[in-house]
C-alpha cells in the first residue's frame, strides 16, 4: 500500500487528556462501545433516509439500508459497516479530529468545575464514538460520502494525540469501522459477545443489523408500534420475554404523546408481586430507552417508589443524558414525563377497578400495600390514589372489596362520616365490641387490617368532604329502643352495685387504665376500650410502635363496662362471695379488650389465668 498520501494530524489540545477519560472514567460497562458504535451507524442511516427524500443525486441510491457486522477472533477484530451518508475528508477532520463541536478544552472545563452538575452538559459534546478506545489498541475508519464526487478516506488512531488520514479506494457510499481490540478485551472477538451485546442494547434500532448472514436485531419495537397493530398475544410474548415470567399480566398501558413530552411506553401489572425463580427482573425499575437504544435496564427516577412493581419499557427523545448516555439524568423533561406516567398508570388502575373488579380483585391482593404506602407517603399522588383504594367491610362479603366511593353511594341520608375499624384481621375486627352498635344497626364499617393501614390513616382523614372516624370513638344518639333496653339493665344492675362493679375495675387496674366508665354503645361485648380526646390524635402510632417494636408501652385507655351484659351483672356477686376469682375475671375481660383492639403486646400470657376461669368453672357444674 502506497504511504505517500499518508498525513498525520495532532487532535486539538487537551485530547489525549479527555480521550483517557472517555475510555477509562466516563463509562462504567466497555461493552457500551459497540452500542455507540451501531447508535452512530443508525444515525448516519436516518440522515441518508431524510437526504434521499429531496435530492436525486445521491451515491447508491439502492443500496439497502443497514448495518453489518463480521468478527475475526484469529485478527481480533471486529469490523461494523453501514450504507449511511458517510462522510467527506472535512467532515471526518470535524467529528473525528475534533473531539466534540465545542471543543476538548471547554468540555474537559466543564466536567472539572461542574461535577455535581455535570448531568446538565449532556448532548453538547459528540463523545460516543471515543467509547470504542475502553475495547481497542487500534480503530480504522473507512468512509465515503454520499455526494457522488467526494473522495473516499481512512481514518485511523490508537488513541494517543495524534491521528492519520489518507485517501483510499471505496467505491460504495457509507462507514466501515475495524476494531482490533486491546489484550484486555478479547472477549469481543466472538460470536456470542457480539449476538448479546446486540441483543440487550440495540434489538430494536430501526435498520437490520446483519451478522453471519442474518438480521439479529428486531428493528420495529413493538412500543412504538400503534396499539390496533398489536394483538394480545404479541403483547403477552413480549412481556414473557421482556421478564420470563409466564403468567400473564393482569394489565398493561401502551403509551404514546407528543405532549408534554415525546415518548412511546409499554408496562405491564405482573400477576405477582414475587418474582419467579427465572425471572430476568433483579431489582425495580423500567427499561429506558432513546432512539431505540438501551440507555439503562433499571431505571427508578420515572416512576414514584409505590409503583415499583410496574415492568415495562419508556422511549423517548426527549431524554436529558448523561455524557456517556449510560443513564437518564434529572430534568424538567424527565419531570414531565414521570407526571405524564405517574398520572397513566393511576387511571390505569382505576379503570381496570371499575370495569374489571375481578382482575382489580387479584391486583388488590398482591399491590395493594404499594397503593396504601403511597398515599401515606406521597402527597402530590394521594389524591388519585385515594380512589383506587379497596376494603373488606362489615356489609360484605367475605372476599368482596369495597372502594371509598361505593361506601360513600351507600351512605344514608343520615350518616356524615366514614366508619372503620383497625384490627390485627377480619375474624378479629368482625368481633370487636366497638361493632356491636354497627351490626345492630346494619351500618357499613370499613375493616383496616394491614399491617400498612395504620400508617397510612395518619395522613388519610376525609374522602369527598367525609371523615374517616374510627368506630372507637363516634358519638352516636340512642334510639328510643336503646334508651329501654338501658333502662332496663339499670334495673337489674342498679347504680349503687354498678358503683361497686366500677370500684373494683379501677382497684385491679390500677395504673394500666385511664379510667372505669360506663358503655353506651355496648350490646353482646361486656367491655371495650376506647381513647380519650387527648389519646385519640395519636391511637394509630399506638399500633404503627407495636408492630415496629419501637419502645413499646401498653397504651392506658378508658374501659367501659357494659351494664346490661350478664357477666357484669353477675360481678357484684362475685365480689363479695370470691373476690379472687371476681378480679381474675376482670384481669381476663382487660386482657380481651386489649387483644380485640390489637395493643396486647403477648397473648400467650393470658393462658395461665384462663386455665384458672376453667378450672373454677368446672368446680361450679
Amino acid at each position: 500500500m502506497s504511504t505517500d498520501n499518508i498525513k498525520s494530524y495532532e487532535f486539538k489540545a487537551e485530547v489525549q487528556q479527555l480521550l483517557h477519560i472517555l475510555a477509562h472514567s466516563l463509562y462504567t460497562d466497555r461493552e457500551i462501545f459497540l452500542r455507540e458504535l451501531i447508535s452512530n451507524a443508525s444515525d448516519a442511516l436516518n440522515r441518508i433516509q431524510f437526504e434521499m427524500l429531496t435530492n436525486d443525486n445521491v451515491l447508491d441510491s439502492d443500496t439497502e439500508l443497514g448495518i453489518w457486522l463480521e468478527v475475526d477472533d484469529e485478527a481480533n477484530t471486529l469490523t461494523i459497516r453501514d450504507t449511511g451518508v458517510g462522510m467527506t475528508r472535512d467532515e471526518l477532520i470535524l467529528n473525528l479530529g475534533t473531539i466534540a463541536k465545542s471543543g476538548a478544552a471547554d468540555f474537559l472545563k466543564r466536567l472539572q468545575t461542574e461535577k455535581e452538575k455535570g448531568d446538565d452538559i449532556i448532548g453538547q459534546f459528540g463523545v460516543g464514538f471515543y467509547s470504542v478506545f475502553m475495547a481497542a489498541k487500534e480503530v480504522e475508519v473507512i468512509t465515503r460520502s454520499y455526494q457522488p464526487d467526494a473522495e473516499s478516506v481512512r481514518w485511523v488512531s490508537t488513541g494517543t494525540n495524534t491521528y492519520t488520514l489518507e485517501t483510499v479506494d471505496k467505491t460504495d457510499r457509507g462507514t466501515t469501522i475495524i476494531v482490533k481490540f486491546n489484550d484486555e478485551s478479547k472477549e469481543f472477538a466472538a460470536d456470542y459477545r457480539i449476538e448479546n451485546i446486540i441483543k440487550k442494547h440495540s434489538d430494536f434500532v430501526t435498520y437490520p443489523i446483519y451478522f453471519k448472514d442474518k438480521a439479529i436485531n428486531q428493528q420495529k419495537a413493538i412500543w412504538r408500534k400503534s396499539s390496533s397493530e398489536i394483538e394480545d398475544e404479541e403483547y403477552n410474548n413480549f412481556y414473557k420475554q421482556l421478564t420470563l415470567d409466564f403468567e400473564q399480566p393482569i394489565d398493561r398501558l401502551h403509551l404514546h404523546a407528543d405532549a408534554p413530552v415525546q415518548v412511546n411506553a409499554l408496562l405491564f401489572v405482573p400477576n405477582k408481586r414475587e418474582s419467579n425463580l427465572f425471572s430476568l427482573r433483579k431489582e425495580p425499575g423500567l427499561k429506558i430507552y432513546s432512539r431505540n437504544i438501551l440507555i439503562e435496564e433499571y431505571s427508578t427516577n420515572l416512576l414514584p417508589n409505590h409503583f415499583r412493581f410496574i415492568h415495562g419499557v419508556v422511549d423517548s427523545e426527549d431524554f436529558s443524558l448523561s455524557v456517556s448516555r449510560e443513564a437518564v439524568q434529572n430534568s424538567r423533561v424527565n419531570d414531565k414525563l414521570k407526571n405524564l406516567l405517574t398520572k397513566r398508570v393511576t387511571r390505569m388502575l382505576d379503570e381496570l377497578g371499575k370495569e374489571k373488579p375481578e382482575d382489580y380483585a387479584k391486583f388488590w391482593k398482591e399491590f395493594g400495600v404499594f397503593i396504601k404506602e403511597g398515599v401515606s407517603t406521597d402527597v402530590s399522588t394521594r389524591d388519585g390514589l385515594v380512589k383506587l383504594l379497596r376494603f373488606h367491610s362489615s356489609t360484605t362479603e367475605a372476599e368482596a372489596l369495597v372502594s371509598l366511593q361505593e361506601y360513600v353511594d351507600n351512605m344514608s341520608e343520615k350518616q356524615e362520616d366514614i366508619y372503620y375499624i383497625t384490627a390485627d384481621s377480619i375474624p378479629a375486627a368482625n368481633n370487636s365490641p366497638h361493632m356491636d352498635y354497627f351490626k345492630k344497626h346494619d351500618m357499613q364499617v370499613l375493616y383496616m387490617v394491614d399491617a400498612m393501614d395504620p400508617f397510612m390513616l395518619t395522613s388519610l382523614h376525609e374522602f369527598s368532604g367525609h371523615a374517616l372516624k374510627n368506630v372507637d370513638s363516634v358519638e352516636i344518639d340512642l334510639t328510643e329502643e336503646e334508651k329501654a333496653e338501658e333502662a332496663e339493665a339499670k334495673a337489674k344492675l342498679p347504680d349503687d352495685k354498678f358503683a361497686e362493679v366500677i370500684t373494683r375495675f379501677k382497684s385491679v387496674l390500677e395504673g394500666r387504665v385511664e379510667n372505669v366508665g360506663e358503655a353506651k354503645y355496648l350490646k353482646d361485648s361486656p367491655v371495650r376500650l376506647v381513647a380519650s380526646e387527648e389519646a385519640a390524635q395519636g391511637k394509630e402510632m399506638d399500633r404503627i410502635r407495636r408492630i415496629l417494636d419501637q419502645d413499646y408501652e401498653v397504651p392506658k385507655r378508658i374501659i367501659e363496662i357494659n351494664r346490661g351484659h350478664p357477666i357484669i351483672q353477675n360481678m357484684p356477686e362475685l365480689i363479695t362471695t370470691n373476690l379472687v376469682l371476681a378480679n381474675t375475671v376482670i384481669e381476663q375481660l382487660f386482657d380481651n379488650a386489649l387483644l380485640s383492639e390489637g395493643l396486647h403486646p403477648n397473648p400467650a400470657e393470658m393462658i395461665p389465668r384462663m386455665y384458672e376461669l376453667i378450672e373454677a368453672a368446672t368446680k361450679q357444674m
